[in-house]
């Protein structure tokens, strides 16, 4: 049967985006707290414009959990990780692994905003011979640390990191985002036994917690509740945040490692498509693509916002 999510309408070429995205970078070093969480806001703000007109035209993408890991990518990159584009070879480096690939655009502009990738190079978002491939790619991109696209399969590769990190007595960190559908794999809770017997304290476990996945609610797939109490019983020092408030995500990830010396599980609770008015919490958006009318409704919201 196809269902509306399968579609994907005939996108006119003319919607790659050719118009320059203004890059904020790192949040300045001396800013205040209510600096850095504006600078933080904005650089969300105009990731997300980018997303959709990225989505739009090439024709593909997950939208729906692009917009709800925006924020916490953005905090990452542009303050809370040690890592810059001066730092790619630096072995001291904090970590990133998206292990839901299937955001990568959300990624990409990510990146471009943090000055890791040139501007331009969105405009090839899933064009023929691009880096910017459908899920990211380690052997095309410098600063995308683990090839990731099957489920599952990122956190594992991060809690290696991680224990890499331990056995050299290092003070990096490893991030690493999952989808709360994508713990519904056994081998992501293989990984987590891993890391809480070991105590990998310097490995921080995000749930993008937007409640839905391909097709349905997690919780009428395969629920995870009680989630923070399955994640505490696997040894991880547990944290619930709203994923989208850059403050609070500030204050989580500087709290990295734990002083309890466990592994860092924070729960992000978010929504899917935030905060469009007809992508939020809509399952619909797991996997489509705006028209023409839809994206401009969007970016017009995301000015108001």
């Amino acid at each position: 049967m196809t269902t509306t999510e399968d579609l994907v309408p005939h996108v006119d070429a003319q919607a790659v985006p050719h118009d320059t995205l203004t890059v904020l970078g790192r949040v300045p070093a001396d800013a205040t707290r209510e600096q850095a969480v504006a600078h933080l806001v904005e650089a969300a703000r105009l990731v997300r414009r980018r997303d959709i007109e990225m989505v739009r035209a090439a024709g593909l993408g997950h939208i729906g959990g692009e917009f709800s890991v925006i924020d916490v990518l953005v905090t990452l990159y542009l303050q809370a990780m040690n890592v810059s584009p001066g730092q790619l070879d630096d072995p001291e480096r904090d970590r990133f692994i998206l292990s839901k690939g299937h955001a990568a655009a959300a990624l990409y502009t990510t990146l471009a905003m943090a000055g890791f990738l040139e501007p331009s190079q969105l405009e090839t978002f899933m064009q023929p011979q691009s880096q910017l491939n459908g899920h990211p790619a380690r052997t095309k991109i410098a600063a995308v640390e683990a090839s990731t696209g099957p489920l599952g399969h990122g956190l594992p590769i991060a809690v290696g990191t991680a224990f890499a990190g331990k056995l050299d007595g290092s003070a990096r960190r490893t991030f690493v985002v999952v989808g709360d559908g994508e713990l519904q794999e056994g081998s992501n809770w293989e990984a987590l036994m891993t890391a809480g017997n070991h105590r990998l304290s310097h490995l921080c476990v995000v749930v993008d917690r937007n409640r839905l996945q391909q097709g349905a609610r997690v919780a009428d797939t395969n629920d995870l509740e009680p989630l923070a109490d399955k994640l505490a019983a696997f040894g991880l020092e547990v944290v619930e945040v709203d994923g989208h408030d850059h403050g609070a995500l500030l204050d989580v990830f500087a709290n990295v490692p734990a002083a309890s010396g466990k592994p860092t599980a924070v729960i992000a609770h978010t929504m899917k498509g935030h905060p469009i008015s007809f992508m939020s919490d809509n399952v619909a958006w797991h996997h489509k693509v705006p028209s023409a009318d839809q994206v401009a409704q969007a970016l017009s919201e995301l000015e108001q916002s």
